[in-house]
């Protein structure tokens, strides 16, 4: 396909920010990319502009609520769409997709969804109705076969949902370039910052906390704080010589409240650090001799995909697409919510420790990224996803009011 105008509509003005990558390679391509984003400021609002990539103000607030201004709000965005007349519409994030599907309904336009997360698919709610609402789609791309797995099982055609990873900056997330120094000496900073002796094993955890969702694992901290935490005390009661870093900020004020919650109920336990946001990760991967993600639902995870290019050896939950991220030579991967077989693997990740293994396993971490994480061959494939048009066999689609 030629010269493409593409329509990028995104319920955040703030995250999201995995898409530049994409947006440069189809710019690098001569398409057209216009933004559509709720209004306010934000980092990706930011960094589009700065890109010299024309954004626009959503007319809808992305919530689905019974009321007339959610039908106001639809019927904009879809006189939007009309007006911009794009030959392609790329959405992310369920409630864009939502709003995509129903605003650009019979359009002449190509409708690409990009998945980032399963958690929607989890949802014993909201699965029956994705079985009928992803025929709305031309395309849905996949961050992780995981997701692609999930719609097939919702009977979704191998055709129309292909995988493409989100990747990584391996220029970036090198240990060679941190702090422009030897690695060694960007580790030693850190840990004599914190007050941390050589010898003492680290565990890293990075994730932003969020309120339990009621659409899925209804109660529970999707990110599993909660499940690291309980694992946590009764390993280190057997390895005093540890401590836990946890970083991170609330996902909004309730996702804060949350957060605070669980620093008052470890307020005690000096063994957890809470390290809040950092502006650079790099270093404080270099300093740990572990990474911790015990989600209970994932999509791709970028700081596992981090870590390991940083040379950091992971401990992952089978959540999503955390096991396509890593392979046992350089991690531990345990069952999703099982605080017992969390412990277990931070044991075996502390007699590495012990034995000096760890070093190993984190340069195998890094040939591992070098090797399947690049950030433009990953944005590539989305392109080329996005830009070609397959036949679509309409009369195998079920018809949407």
């Amino acid at each position: 396909m030629g010269n493409l105008r593409i329509a990028i509509l995104l319920r955040t003005a703030e995250g999201c920010l995995w898409t530049l990558p994409q947006i440069d390679e189809l710019r690098r391509r001569d398409h057209e990319v216009i933004a559509i984003l709720p209004a306010g400021p934000g980092a990706l609002r930011d960094q589009l502009r700065a890109r010299g990539v024309e954004t626009l103000d959503s007319p809808f607030d992305f919530r689905f609520r019974p009321t007339p201004g959610t039908v106001r709000g639809l019927w904009r965005l879809r006189r939007l769409l009309r007006g911009l007349r794009p030959d392609v519409l790329n959405y992310h994030l369920y409630a864009a997709a939502l709003a995509a599907r129903v605003a650009a309904f019979r359009l002449p336009l190509h409708r690409v969804h990009m998945v980032a997360g399963p958690l929607y698919l989890e949802s014993p709610v909201v699965r029956p109705v994705e079985r009928l609402l992803w025929r709305l789609d031309d395309l849905i791309i996949c961050c992780t076969q995981h997701i692609s797995t999930h719609y097939q099982a919702l009977g979704c055609p191998a055709e129309r949902r292909p995988v493409a990873q989100y990747g990584v900056d391996l220029g970036h997330f090198d240990p060679a370039r941190v702090a422009s120094g030897p690695a060694a000496s960007a580790r030693a900073s850190v840990r004599a910052e914190l007050g941390l002796d050589d010898d003492v094993f680290v565990a890293l955890m990075v994730a932003n906390t969020y309120t339990p969702k009621r659409i899925a694992f209804p109660g529970q901290n999707i990110k599993g704080h909660d499940v690291l935490l309980e694992a946590w005390r009764d390993f280190h009661a057997a390895h005093p010589r540890s401590r836990l870093l946890m970083v991170g900020v609330g996902f909004t004020g309730a996702g804060e409240a949350h957060r605070r919650r669980l620093m008052d109920m470890f307020a005690d336990d000096r063994s957890v650090v809470w390290l809040g946001r950092l502006p650079d990760l790099r270093p404080y991967f270099l300093a740990a001799d572990v990474n911790v993600t015990p989600s209970l639902s994932e999509g791709s995870n970028g700081v596992v995909r981090e870590a390991s290019a940083m040379g950091c050896p992971s401990v992952v939950s089978d959540a999503g697409g955390l096991p396509e991220a890593v392979d046992d030579s350089f991690a531990w991967i345990v069952p999703r919510g099982d605080p017992a077989a969390l412990r277990e693997a931070l044991s075996a990740a502390h007699r590495a420790f012990a034995a000096g293994d760890l070093a190993a396993m984190g340069r195998r971490a890094r040939e591992h990224a070098l090797r399947a994480f690049d950030r433009t061959a990953a944005a590539e494939a989305v392109a080329d996803m996005m830009t070609r048009r397959r036949p679509r066999d309409r009369a195998a689609d079920v018809p949407v009011p």
